[in-house]
């Protein structure tokens, strides 16, 4: 699929978001474009009273046709006359704030769910993507598109539509009372016109591509924040901080320079406007008086236009920087619609099958793999695992034992080859119904910084308190869960990161025991622990019930006569298979691995039964080899 056809589908997706959002606040944005044709007439009507003060009660021309009925109380009373239009202007004043506040309010409201539901349909998508898609894509760059760009979006498609539609009302129908009251100086006005057009076309092409670069930016510092944040552990044990702030610096240079020349072009931009609106204020008080002094205008006409060109000019201001605004918008609404139109890589079949309970029967048939076009990490493996076996995946680092689970997750698709589970091809089953059915440990332990229960039950939505304690149980962590300050309740930091490494790790089990899965994966389990976190899990796997199939990724080559089966993979390859003692006897890799790793299986051991920790069967066994 080409660049284009992603374009066009993301573009066509984030309309049909905006087209569902305007629909739904149709009579929203009805009342709101009520409240703004009353707020042009408002301002069309703010020099009228002074004109007739100053022509008709000051210098006691006669009333227009239109006003004939004033002329008997401006002869009369005419202090009444001049109170009742001196409260006029304020009365005209009150009812254009009121239907500006309710304008403001409504359109706000509009743009407040619109980039909710922008976000929220956005967010969606991008929890669809592939693995791969979010393994090649900056965080950081998600994150500006997710908060930044939607955010841009808020006024582009509420606030500036009927900014711009009012004040278009307002420049046409000042235009229409000029050239009604005199055409010749209305043409003056409108000579600028063409010029202003131009400038603001020019600068605003100026204003769109700079705006691109800064959202680039600002992809770019977010990525450099949250690559340094997550890990300040490391930045901190290497002394790095000045190194690091030497690059956010670099990159936060780049953002300042784009922002800067935006910045530029806008005022530029606002100057110009002010500029020309100056100059045709100037023109228009010099041939209006001029007129005047020769009888074609009346003083009270003149104020009225004087009055239009400065509010005219207002709008057009207004316009240019609304203008800047849309560009702005525009930028973010393309790179949205980028992302939009992104298809997932992995989609479910329209018959997909819904994954009841599974047995756990897994055949691998000529399965190969490759992250990248034209290469491979898996090659042509063929295996078979039987319902309720416990297998070991161990090979060298970079083997390929976590791209064979990631396709077994349907992570991943296989570049050639099927994976069959109970006799079904993976590939027809529906890949959310498959993922409640696997329960899935990963070597980085994640917890979220919420309570250890909504921790577990974030496995299983609807667990009750007795099942996560249960799974808890299972997972060997009820314990010292049970000696924290608030038990369950107990809120973990961000990731985690007041919990031990075998506490996040027993808690990662829990969670994806209280599913009840059919098949229990373990990325590296026992990875980065101490023997006695390392025991503490090794206990909780051995204690994992008998009637669901396990699969162990590790590299610690400890307890593996407890395994039914060990896979044993080298640089993508399937080199070896069979039990413990059957692959010792063959003298292959997985001796060779099994007898580097002897004496420091030997020392883990040692220190893992003298610890308190250590479970009595340990140490009887060290008492009584």
């Amino acid at each position: 699929m080409t660049r284009t056809d992603v374009t066009l589908r993301g573009r066509a997706r984030f309309r049909e978001i905006i087209a569902s959002h305007l629909r739904s606040a149709k009579k929203h944005l009805g009342l709101a474009a009520g409240c703004l044709l009353g707020v042009t007439v408002m301002q069309l009507l703010v020099p009228w009273p002074l004109k007739i003060i100053l022509d008709h009660v000051l210098l006691q021309k006669p009333m227009p046709q239109s006003l004939s009925f004033l002329d008997g109380l401006n002869q009369t009373w005419p202090l009444m006359l001049l109170v009742g239009l001196a409260a006029s202007i304020a009365v005209i004043a009150v009812i254009s704030g009121a239907l500006a506040y309710a304008q403001s309010f409504v359109t706000s409201k509009i743009g407040h769910h619109l980039v909710f539901a922008i976000r929220r349909s956005l967010f969606s998508h991008v929890q669809q993507l592939s693995l791969s898609f979010h393994s090649r894509t900056n965080s950081g760059e998600l994150l500006t598109k997710l908060a930044g760009d939607t955010q841009t979006l808020k006024s582009a498609f509420t606030d500036i539509p009927l900014t711009v539609s009012g004040h278009t009302l307002t420049c046409f129908g000042m235009f229409a009372v000029m050239f009604f009251i005199n055409w010749e100086l209305s043409l003056i006005i409108l000579a600028t016109m063409p010029v202003l057009i131009a400038t603001l076309f020019i600068l605003n092409r100026k204003i769109r591509a700079t705006t691109r670069d800064q959202r680039n930016q600002e992809g770019h510092v977010a990525s450099r924040l949250n690559e340094v944040l997550s890990s300040i552990s490391v930045v901190q044990a290497f002394g790095r901080e000045r190194f690091e702030q030497d690059r956010f610096e670099q990159e936060g240079a780049k953002h300042l320079q784009t922002g800067l020349r935006t910045a530029r072009t806008t005022a530029a931009l606002t100057r110009v406007v002010s500029m020309i609106g100056a100059a045709s204020t100037a023109a228009t008080v010099f041939f209006g008086a001029w007129q005047v002094l020769k009888g074609h205008m009346t003083p009270g006409d003149l104020l009225v236009f004087v009055g239009y060109v400065k509010n005219l000019y207002g709008p057009i201001k207004d316009l240019s920087k609304l203008s800047a605004q849309f560009s702005q918008a525009m930028v973010g609404a393309q790179r949205i619609a980028d992302l939009l139109g992104i298809e997932p890589e992995i989609q479910d079949r329209p018959d997909a099958v819904k994954a009841g309970r599974l047995s756990g029967d897994i055949r691998f048939e000529h399965v190969s793999f490759g992250y990248l076009e034209g290469s491979r990490v898996l090659h042509d493996l063929s295996f078979q695992i039987a319902p309720g076996q416990r297998i070991a995946l161990v090979g060298p680092s970079g083997a390929g034992k976590s791209s064979l689970v990631g396709l077994l997750l349907r992570l991943y698709q296989p570049s050639e080859g099927h994976i069959v589970l109970d006799r079904i091809d993976l590939a027809d089953y529906e890949r959310q119904s498959l993922r409640r059915e696997i329960g899935t440990v990963l070597q980085d332990s994640l917890l979220f910084q919420t309570s250890i229960a909504e921790n577990i039950s974030y496995g299983k939505e609807d667990a009750t308190r007795e099942q996560i304690m249960d799974a808890a149980r299972e997972a060997n962590s009820h314990d010292f869960i049970m000696r924290l300050s608030e038990g369950y309740e107990t809120v973990v930091g961000e990731r985690g990161g007041t919990l031990s490494g075998g506490q996040r790790q027993r808690i990662c089990l829990a969670r994806a025991l209280v599913k009840q899965p059919s098949i229990l994966i373990l990325d590296e389990p026992t990875a980065s622990l101490d023997p006695e976190s390392a025991t503490y899990v090794r206990e909780a796997i051995t204690g994992v019930h008998a009637d669901r199939t396990t699969i162990v990724i590790t590299h610690h080559l400890v307890g593996m006569e407890l395994f039914d089966q060990i896979l044993v993979l080298e640089q993508g390859r399937l080199v070896e298979q069979g039990t413990h003692h059957q692959l010792l006897n063959r003298q292959g890799l997985y001796a060779n691995l099994y007898e580097q790793q002897a004496p420091r299986q030997l020392s883990d051991q040692d220190a893992a039964t003298d610890s308190p920790g250590a479970s009595t069967s340990e140490r009887e066994m060290k008492q009584h080899p």
